[in-house]
C-alpha cells in the first residue's frame, strides 16, 4: 500500500497574547470617533431668544427696510415696512432660502386701538414684491382684528392625514385679573392660558396647555436694578433653565445661564458703541445714526469633563433716519 503523505507542518507559534481568550473584533467598519465640537454645534440650541438660543446673525435695520442674515444657514429674511396714508400700512416679507413670503394690509379703525390686518402667504416671492407689486398666486388671506385686550384671526390651514384645506381660528386675550395680567391664548383645538404676577422685586407667571394640561411656571427676582435672576420648569418633562443677568450702566450687559433639556450652560457679553456722524451727499441732509451691538458669546457644552468653547457672535444693527429735505439758502 501507498504511504499516504505526511501532513503538513504545523504553522509558526505565535507570541502569547494576554488577550487570547477574546475573539478579534472583525474591522469592516471604523470604530466610532468620539464627538466632536462640531458635531455638538449642529444639536446646540440656538444663542437665546427669550429660552431659545439663535445662531451668529447680521441684522440691518432702517425706517422701511430690515434684513436679517443668519451666517450659519447663509439665509437672510427681508422685511419691509411703510404707510400708504393715515390710516392703511404695508408690510411684506421674504424668506430667501425657503423661496416664501408674505404680505399684509393693516387699517386702522376709527377707534384708538382697533386695526384690521389682511395677510396672505407668497409662495415664490422675488425682489419686487417689495418694490413694484404682488404676486397673484397668493393662498387664501387671513384676516386679525387687534383689539386693546388682544386679537383674533381668522384663516385656513392645511391638514396633514387629508391633503385637504380647513377654517383655522386664532387669537389672544388679556385682561386685568387682581394684582397681574391673565393672557388666554387659543389656536384651534389648544388653548393656553398664563397668569403674570409683577411688582418691582418679583415676578411669577404660572401657564398650563390644554387639553394636554402640560402645566408650567416662571419666576423672575430682581435684587438690585442690575440684578436679575430668572428660572423657569416644565413639570411634564421636568426640564428647568435658569439665566443670570447683570447689566453696567447702558452700553454693557452680561449674561449666563443653564438649560437642563440640553445640558448647556453658556455665557453672553453685549457692548453697544454708538456713533453719530452727519454728512450732505448731493446736498440732501442725512443724519445716520450707527449702532453697532458686540455679543460675545461663549458656549460651553457641560459632557461630564469636557467644555467646549463654542461661538462667538457679532450682532450689528444699523439704524438709518432719513431727515426732511432742508431748502438750499
Amino acid at each position: 500500500m501507498a504511504e499516504s503523505p505526511p501532513p503538513p507542518p504545523p504553522p509558526p507559534s505565535l507570541p502569547p497574547n494576554p488577550n487570547h481568550m477574546v475573539p478579534p473584533i472583525p474591522h469592516t467598519d471604523a470604530p466610532p470617533s468620539p464627538a466632536s465640537p462640531i458635531s455638538l454645534l449642529s444639536k446646540r440650541p440656538k444663542l437665546r431668544q427669550g429660552r431659545t438660543l439663535l445662531n451668529p446673525s447680521f441684522a440691518f435695520t432702517s425706517k422701511l427696510l430690515s434684513i436679517h442674515y443668519d451666517l450659519e444657514e447663509q439665509n437672510a429674511l427681508v422685511k419691509t415696512a411703510f404707510d400708504l396714508g393715515p390710516k392703511f400700512h404695508f408690510k411684506a416679507s421674504h424668506d430667501v432660502k425657503a423661496q416664501q413670503g408674505e404680505v399684509a394690509m393693516v387699517a386702522d379703525l376709527g377707534d384708538p386701538g382697533y386695526a384690521l390686518e389682511i395677510s396672505s402667504p407668497v409662495p415664490s416671492v422675488g425682489v419686487g414684491i417689495l418694490a413694484c407689486g404682488l404676486n397673484w398666486g397668493l393662498d387664501w388671506p387671513r384676516a386679525t382684528l387687534k383689539f386693546p385686550l388682544g386679537e383674533v384671526s381668522l384663516g385656513e390651514k392645511e391638514e396633514e392625514e387629508e391633503v385637504r384645506r380647513t377654517l383655522s381660528v386664532s387669537g389672544i386675550v388679556k385682561s386685568q385679573l387682581t394684582y397681574g395680567i391673565f393672557t388666554a391664548q387659543f389656536n384651534d383645538e389648544d388653548l393656553k392660558l398664563r397668569y403674570r404676577y409683577k411688582d418691582e422685586a418679583v415676578s411669577f407667571i404660572p401657564s398650563i396647555s390644554l387639553p394636554s394640561n402640560a402645566l408650567s411656571f416662571a419666576f423672575k427676582r430682581h435684587f438690585t436694578p442690575s440684578n436679575k435672576l430668572s428660572y423657569w420648569y416644565n413639570f411634564d418633562s421636568n426640564n428647568w433653565s435658569t439665566v443670570y443677568k447683570h447689566t453696567y450702566g447702558k452700553d454693557l450687559k452680561f449674561k449666563a445661564g443653564y438649560d437642563s433639556d440640553a445640558s448647556l450652560g453658556w455665557a453672553s457679553l453685549w457692548v453697544i458703541i454708538p456713533i453719530h456722524q452727519t454728512f450732505y451727499p448731493f446736498a440732501f441732509p442725512m443724519t445716520s445714526e450707527l449702532l453697532v451691538l458686540f455679543m460675545f458669546s461663549f458656549v460651553f457644552y457641560c459632557n461630564l469633563i469636557t467644555a467646549y468653547l463654542a461661538s462667538v457672535t457679532i450682532f450689528a444693527s444699523i439704524n438709518m433716519v432719513m431727515e426732511p429735505l432742508l431748502p438750499l439758502l
